[in-house]
């Protein structure tokens, strides 16, 4: 039943006053602009609109609750003077709602949007085309307060110009003063929905399934932001399923049919296996809740990286031999990298392989980091090349990244030769190196 009023077994929400407002524009939304225009629009006397701005910026609006058909606040008047208001709007009929609701049902993006907190202009205009208005118009918002004033009076149109705020935030207010709360709005939504899944799937079948959005075309499809915010309202999706205590077997490749010139079987059934390896491991982590192991993820990693991540599977001789000359590096060199790779992944590696001279301000402060990390006369004699510091005589050095890092490495043969991860701390990298050495030399 349509009409002003609470109605019986209404919903309720109340808002906590918020902050005064500062300057600035009142409201930042187009549809509490409209709100804010009905009440312009309503009033008679625009002065007293303007004396309601001014008394909600200065906080004179306390707590508002929002009931199906009526929003109502106390609303402090200059001299102290506390006056209850309430503002009226008419609730929609049920048979208004079984409109609005199969019109948003048609739309995925409307639900969407309202879930999302934003009030579609679409959906505004969609429910207007079938005789439903969602905003209020001229004469919609009706007054009553406290003064006895017979119009809009400084304390309704300040609890106007509050509501817009809040409609700014929660669009479903809206719908509440409408007649239903979010939840009403969501199980119809939702019992609709599972209806017409219903309904297409004993009529339908594969053919009216491939037309999608009832065209004949290409089906519509719903985007992934659409689709997350009908979480509430679309039935629930299957629990995920518990991954297996090994990847799966990659499929034989080897045919009596020739491949194409170029192609290797068994180098491409080893990439299905490795893909297959890491696709398992960062399911497995993520269910459990554990960080990604490093190397896991080859999300951006240059071709040259991700060699060295698939040499550090232990391939078979013959493919670590393809990945070694395909990335022009001998089988000596990629080992090497695979070692880095193993105490830090890509970062490791690029340490390793690349060069790089700091700025005059990261120069600044490894300077003082290295400063920092010995106690008086404790500190090594270092010498430095480029990101390099060697302690004299000692077979380590420190090689600083561009993170700020220091990663400890150790002179094996002619070879420097990573030894461990990276630290902070110059002084425990360091450590690490000299203690490497020392195990190399009880050996």
């Amino acid at each position: 039943m349509s009409g002003y009023g609470t109605g019986q077994g209404a919903e309720e929400l109340t808002f906590a006053a918020p902050p005064p407002v500062r300057g600035g524009a009142f409201t930042r939304t187009w549809w509490g602009r409209a709100w804010l225009k009905a009440l312009e629009d309503t009033a008679l006397d625009g002065q007293q609109v303007k004396a309601g701005r001014r008394d909600a910026r200065a906080g004179a609006v306390g707590a508002v609750s929002v009931r199906p058909g009526r929003i109502t606040a106390v609303v402090q008047d200059r001299d102290g003077t506390a006056y209850r208001s309430d503002v009226l709007v008419r609730t929609l009929t049920d048979e208004e709602w079984d409109r609005l609701l199969d019109l948003a049902v048609d739309s995925a993006g409307h639900i969407a949007a309202l879930l999302d907190h934003e009030m579609p202009p679409h959906l505004v205009e969609d429910a207007a085309g079938v005789g439903v208005d969602l905003l209020p118009g001229i004469g919609d918002l009706e007054p009553e307060c406290g003064c006895e004033a017979w119009d809009h009076c400084p304390h309704t149109a300040a609890l106007c110009h509050q509501m817009a705020r809040i409609l700014d935030e929660d669009p479903f207010a809206l719908l509440l003063m409408r007649g239903r709360g979010q939840r009403a709005v969501v199980d119809a939504l939702q019992a609709r929905s599972a209806a017409r899944a219903g309904g297409a799937a004993a009529a339908g079948g594969p053919a009216d399934a491939a037309d999608g959005d009832g065209t004949g075309g290409e089906p519509r499809g719903v985007s992934a932001a659409e689709a997350y915010a009908l979480r509430d309202i679309l039935p629930p999706l299957p629990a995920v399923p518990v991954p297996g205590a090994a990847p799966g077997e990659p499929p034989a490749l080897d045919t009596e049919t020739d491949p194409e010139p170029g192609v290797e079987p068994a180098a491409l059934e080893f990439l299905a296996a490795d893909t297959a390896a890491r696709a398992h491991r960062l399911l497995t982590e993520l269910l459990a809740g554990r960080p990604v192991s490093p190397g896991v993820s080859a999300s951006g990693a240059t071709v040259a990286e991700d060699a060295v991540r698939l040499a550090a599977g232990r391939p078979p001789a013959w493919i670590a031999g393809r990945l070694a000359s395909g990335t022009g590096r001998s089988r000596a060199e990629l080992d090497l990298a695979t070692r880095a790779w193993g105490w830090g992944g890509a970062a490791a590696v690029a340490v390793l392989e690349e060069s790089w001279t700091p700025d005059e301000a990261a120069l600044a402060r490894a300077s003082a980091r290295l400063a920092e990390a010995w106690e008086d006369g404790e500190r090594p004699e270092l010498s430095r090349s480029g990101a390099r510091w060697t302690p004299t005589g000692a077979g380590a050095q420190l090689r600083l990244g561009e993170d700020g890092r220091w990663w400890p490495y150790r002179r094996v043969g002619d070879v420097w030769t990573p030894v461990g991860p990276a630290d902070r701390d110059p002084a425990a990298a360091l450590t690490t190196a000299t203690a490497e050495g020392e195990r190399e030399d009880f050996r």
